[in-house]
């Protein structure tokens, strides 16, 4: 299947677009590279204390050192837990190569089509899944680093994913037999700039942001089929009611689900929150999400080293420091619990007689548990969801003799936000279950993992 390039420049990369990448929808190619080779010919004319081109790096800062660049990659390429999927150790090449098209880095840009390579050919480096605090994916990408200059193994395509890959890289696997390994020569002066990068944390970020977003449209289809279910009143969908109270999100989602829902005559008053504040609740976790992705995509298109190399100057700064994205991604994570739990609210109205009409638990006769069980399911996903929807953002670090004092941690955010995507598909499955059976009317008792398979299905299609 040919796949579209996804053209990078340092300046238009989104979350679908790496989503895009790490999943194989589409390869990179490399667009213009004015910027970068702008910052490599300035960084070659520096002088004085350059961190981590003439220094040390942490508390090391003030200690000179020559032509240490790899021995800072060897110290650094330390991880601990299992190697991270393919898909997302690609989406972390796809995004280093972006910034460093960005230019600031000083980086050498030879590099660029080697990456490149190593993208669209299937080649990965063996990331582990712990070693980073939100400052940096130091770990990550000295790894890679390695792996470019050949002291480390890259994780090929023929070597499949999981277990066999964890296999692969333990047996120390070595690369060529099907194409030839990605090789670089990095500088020992370029170590420091191309590892001083949190593009491992934002590739988590953007594929999470780009399924949750996915998934997010998706539910207002399945309230949809709860309301019809129900038959909830859709009073609390009018524009009058939006207009009072202009959150963008919460407009959005009643104006959709007023095109999804044909209402009819309701015998309640007003129906509980799972409905009659959806809109309110849905929307906010879409306002949440559209912060997520811009503070995502800004880093994603942004120079974020330390030091940038801009004009002829290497300006020491903190722009790697993550807690404008793992601010954003706590909030969305708590916002996503919210409609999450009237996801499972709208599910225990449909087990009731009093919203169905139906016996209890969708039922085909008295006494049968019917869909019963779809709440235990439901509610053991979003315990799961509360669980990583703890904020990171209150907690820091201080580590290298004090002189790193505080941590971001938007990588902890970042992976808890992907580790969301399971448990919320599972809460929508299990409303999507019963509302349609409670549409299409009740059945025998019957296992209902292959009905939960078919909605994860669906809800899972590109």
């Amino acid at each position: 299947m040919e796949r579209a390039p996804v053209i990078l420049d340092g300046a238009g990369l989104s979350c679908g677009d790496v989503h895009a990448v790490a999943h194989g929808r589409a390869e990179v190619a490399v667009g213009p590279a004015d910027r970068a080779r702008a910052a490599w010919a300035a960084a070659r004319e520096l002088t004085g204390p350059v961190y981590g081109r003439a220094t040390g790096v942490g508390a090391n800062k003030d200690v000179a050192v020559e032509h240490g660049g790899h021995d800072l990659l060897r110290s650094h390429a330390c991880g601990a837990g299992p190697l991270v999927a393919p898909e997302r150790a690609r989406a972390m090449l796809a995004v280093r190569l972006n910034q460093l098209l960005a230019g600031g880095s000083g980086v050498d840009p030879a590099v660029l089509p080697v990456l490149a390579y190593a993208v669209n050919a299937g080649f990965t480096p063996p990331v582990r899944t712990y070693g980073a605090i939100g400052t940096g994916d130091l770990t990550a990408l000295a790894t890679t680093a390695l792996c470019l200059l050949g002291e480390l193994p890259w994780h090929g395509p023929e070597q499949g994913t999981g277990q066999d890959a964890e296999q692969g890289f333990q047996q120390g696997f070595q690369q060529g037999e099907a194409g030839a390994a990605p090789v670089f020569a990095l500088a020992p002066e370029d170590a420091l700039p191309f590892i001083s990068s949190g593009a491992a944390t934002l590739a988590d970020a953007a594929l999470a942001c780009h399924r949750l977003r996915e998934l997010l449209d998706a539910a207002v289809g399945v309230a949809a089929l709860s309301f019809a279910a129900a038959g909830a009143s859709a009073e609390p969908l009018a524009a009058a009611v939006q207009e009072a109270r202009p959150h963008p999100g919460q407009a959005a989602v009643a104006e959709r689900l007023r095109a999804l829902h044909a209402p009819g005559p309701s015998a309640r008053v007003q129906d509980s929150y799972g409905y009659r504040a959806f809109a309110q609740v849905h929307g906010a976790a879409l306002d949440a999400l559209g912060r997520a992705e811009r503070a995502v995509e800004t880093d994603l298109n942004a120079a974020t080293e330390n030091p940038l190399v801009s004009g002829s100057l290497a300006w020491h700064n903190g722009n790697f420091h993550s807690a404008p994205v793992a601010l954003a991604l706590d909030a969305l994570r708590a916002a996503l619990v919210q409609t999450a739990q009237l996801g499972a609210a709208r599910l225990a109205t449909l087990m009731d007689p009093a919203y169905t009409g139906g016996l209890p638990f969708l039922a085909d006769r008295p006494g049968a548990s019917g869909a019963m069980i779809l709440e235990y399911v439901a509610q053991d996903a979003l315990a799961e969801l509360r669980h990583l929807a703890g904020p990171v953002t209150t907690g820091t670090a201080v580590i290298s003799l004090g002189t790193e004092d505080h941590a971001g941690f938007a990588t902890q955010a970042a992976r808890q936000a992907l580790r969301c995507v399971e448990p919320y598909e599972i809460v929508l499955a299990c409303e999507r279950v019963a509302a349609t059976r409670a549409l299409d009317g009740p059945a025998p008792d019957r296992p209902l993992t292959g009905d939960l398979d078919a909605a994860l299905s669906v809800l899972r299609a590109p």
